[in-house]
């Protein structure tokens, strides 16, 4: 006799916002600042020609690049500070809650809430984020320990398409019966690995965490969301990087001034752009004929918060027309891009008007690169 088929579901998401955020004008007072000073203090070598003026910025210029007006961060004043320009968290002892751990248990509360279920419920947690704190013991078992949960954690990292990895990593886990609830945390604090002191990406990144609870359809609560197909893609790349690394040391990268400006976000915006948008597009079309669906199927786009011209060009091909706010929502504005929790944000915030048996999307995109592809019916 065959094993029944397992249905996985999203039951439910999570999010949590910290109560800090940098909008544009207060963001460019504090670059052009540090502009201003470096000029200063380089003068000489700039009248020389032995070093090149740096060049300020503008929240017009922030905005037709990338759409963003504001960002929630985790500690304002140590990103505005011209003279410092990271956050300022004060290391926590072993016996203490990590920070990242401690804003992903947040949000994974808030998405066992929403489904009415408790931790004891959970068979496993996968913490999947773009950056973890330490190596080991990993994210996913400490989040794992402080909500109580039995079974099993681990940690998994695909840059901006980790949550979407996550996702199918847990609907597989259900599929093969190793577990019939499992937690998929996002916590991103990006302001920690952002230049702060960079004109062209200054601007990109915000803190935040989501979560996500992918459950059996047998055991889901009313209202959740039958995952029709994913479909992951990754193909190598250097246009997007972040060198930062346990070997830096050892390398001489990392000196009392702090990592070198390699060991922190990098990219190639315009490369990112023209070769992102057609692999998006390509994968989500192919898979969508694979399941029988068409543009005018898909009633949601929630896509990679990143940049909005790259989003616009994605729904078009994906629907055939220009899409309205309502088909494909964005956080960019208030949100700017936190990675991997960025298409979970637009999803947790815009299911308004979503009706039974409406299909939608949920897809990521980044570093790797790396492309992960969600389609979801509401039950």
């Amino acid at each position: 006799m065959s094993a029944p088929i397992l249905n996985p579901v999203i039951s439910a998401t999570g999010l949590f916002t910290p109560d800090q955020s940098i909008d544009n004008k207060e963001l460019v007072a504090s670059f052009n600042a540090y502009v201003a000073l470096y000029n200063q203090d380089h003068a000489d070598q700039i009248a020389s020609g032995t070093m090149e003026a740096l060049a300020p910025s503008s929240v017009e210029f922030i905005e037709k690049a990338s759409g963003i007006h504001s960002r929630f961060v985790v500690d304002k004043d140590g990103i505005l500070d011209p003279a410092h320009m990271a956050p300022r968290l004060a290391e926590r002892s072993n016996e203490e809650l990590s920070v990242l751990a401690e804003i992903g248990v947040i949000a994974a509360q808030d998405a066992l809430a929403r489904a009415g279920r408790d931790a004891a419920d959970v068979d496993a947690v996968l913490c999947a984020a773009s950056n973890m704190q330490r190596p080991y013991p990993a994210m996913a078992i400490e989040i794992q320990h402080a909500l109580g949960i039995e079974g099993f954690a681990f940690d998994m990292n695909v840059a901006c398409s980790s949550a979407t990895f996550g996702i199918q990593t847990a609907a597989d886990y259900i599929r093969a019966s190793h577990a019939k609830s499992v937690l998929v945390v996002n916590p991103e604090i990006c302001s920690g690995h952002l230049n702060w002191r960079d004109r062209d990406s200054h601007f990109i990144f915000g803190d935040v965490a989501t979560a996500i609870l992918v459950e059996e359809k047998s055991i889901a609560p009313a209202g959740h969301w039958d995952i029709l197909g994913t479909k992951l893609k990754t193909v190598f790349s250097n246009n997007i990087r972040n060198n930062f690394g346990f070997l830096n040391r050892a390398h001489g990268a990392i000196d009392q001034d702090g990592p070198k400006t390699d060991k922190l976000f990098v990219q190639e915006g315009r490369k990112v752009f023209k070769e992102v948008v057609p692999m998006v597009s390509a994968l989500i079309v192919e898979e969508m004929e694979k399941l029988g669906l068409q543009g005018r199927d898909m009633r949601r786009l929630w896509l990679h918060q990143a940049n909005s011209n790259m989003n616009r060009l994605i729904a078009q091909r994906v629907l055939g027309h220009d899409a309205t706010p309502e088909e494909s929502p964005t956080v960019l504005e208030t949100y700017a891009n936190t990675s991997s929790a960025g298409s979970i944000i637009a999803f947790h915030l815009h299911q308004d008007g979503i009706n039974s048996g409406d299909t939608g999307l949920i897809c990521s995109f980044g570093a790797g690169y790396s492309v992960g592809s969600v389609f979801i019916r509401k039950s």
